[in-house]
């Protein structure tokens, strides 16, 4: 069963991510416990944009990563919530493996990121993700998480 669209609110809610490290602007599917679908709205107000690079604005592949790591927090979160009390817990980044960067990101792109559970034992989370642009991969990581104590 795929539940509505999660807002920039309660992702608010769910990361503790503010800016300028809150990476993902809305998630447009998800699936408990199996896959989520996220978007980044690329600008160039982003910061990052002043030194990476001048004159030639793309976004560092390591915040790329980063925003896939954030929609799969969401994800372990929100499919965690069922089972426990998660008043007090955060989703952590705990590995990456596989990733590979296709494709520069650039101002006004948009990212969908779309990850898969790979392999869930509470309150371990292996997760595949694809980011693409206009439909073109521009990355793909496997990422690990966990849900953990505040």
């Amino acid at each position: 069963m795929t539940e509505a669209c999660i807002d920039i609110i309660e992702i608010q809610r769910i990361l503790p991510h503010r800016y300028p490290f809150l990476l993902v602007d809305r998630i447009i599917e998800i699936e408990l416990g199996k896959r989520i679908v996220g978007i980044k709205n690329v600008t160039i107000n982003e910061g990052f944009f002043q030194g990476h690079f001048p004159g030639h604005p793309v976004m560092p592949g390591v915040l790329i990563i980063e925003a896939m790591a954030q929609v799969g927090g969401v994800l372990a979160f929100k499919s965690s919530e069922e089972k426990m009390d998660i008043s007090n817990k955060l989703v952590y980044f705990t590995g990456i493996d596989r990733a590979k960067f296709r494709k520069p990101v650039v101002p006004g792109d948009q990212i969908r990121f779309e990850l898969e559970v790979i392999q869930a034992r509470e309150p371990f989370w292996k997760l595949k993700g694809t980011a693409t642009v206009d439909g073109k991969k521009v990355c793909e990581a496997e990422l690990t998480a966990m849900v953990g104590d505040r």
